[in-house]
């Protein structure tokens, strides 16, 4: 069953001879379930496309149906809701409330939605990303790796129609970087997510059931892995 549907994607900048074409006539499409990584050189476009798909940014032409909802045809508004609900953002700096705990960063989405916390998802949540003794920790007094698993986890508990990650791994050592993977992996298998990641990561790219080369804005290849 098809998730999402990416369709002619153009994101341009610039006029005339300073006009640069940051996506480039994109099309794809990724079923439910799927584990896809993008890769590409930095400059590439790659991170961009993510933002397109995720409804943080606005292309300059085309469309990007999640769920079977043209999201660019939403309002603002609209379109803000829709991205608590149905996207999970994960970003390569966390992007975590400072003032606010591990359980209440996680659950942020429930509560900008007004949405009420099932308690045993939590738990659960808390428990396979190994936060259970650090629930009640600020982000400042947790390491990078666990940050991020902070972020996947309020990624995931809304169980989103689709996980979108950006470089989750670049401000990671070697052993922080393997949790993450395993664990994007885990919320792909136990939790049935849609993941997409951009990244670097090569271990990451070889972990996806598919992975989409990006060069100059371009899907110079598409390929399922093994």
């Amino acid at each position: 069953m098809e998730i999402l549907r990416v369709e002619n994607l153009n994101k341009i900048y610039g006029k005339g001879e300073n006009e640069v074409r940051a996506v480039d006539n994109v099309s794809f499409q990724v079923e439910k379930g799927e584990f896809v990584a993008i890769i590409g050189s930095s400059g590439s476009g790659k991170s961009t496309l993510l933002h397109l798909i995720g409804g943080v940014d606005r292309p300059t032409s085309g469309k990007v149906y999640i769920d079977g909802k043209d999201i660019y045809q939403l309002s603002n508004d609209n379109l803000a809701i829709f991205r608590r609900r149905q996207i999970g953002l994960i970003y390569q700096f966390y992007n975590l409330i400072p003032i606010l705990n591990v359980e209440e960063n996680i659950t942020l989405p429930c509560d900008l939605d007004e949405q009420k916390v099932n308690p045993e998802k939590l738990q659960d949540l808390l428990k396979t990303l190994g936060l259970e003794k650090r629930k009640k920790h600020l982000p400042n007094e947790l390491s990078g790796g666990q940050q991020q698993r902070v972020s996947i986890g309020r990624a995931i508990i809304n169980s989103p129609a689709i996980m979108l990650a950006d470089e989750p791994t670049g401000n990671l050592d070697s052993k922080a970087s393997e949790e993450i993977i395993s664990l994007l992996k885990l919320s792909n298998k136990k939790y049935k997510q849609t993941v997409i990641v951009i990244t670097h990561d090569e271990k990451i790219a070889l972990e996806a059931d598919r992975i989409i080369t990006i060069e100059d804005g371009k899907i110079i290849k598409d390929e399922r892995n093994g």
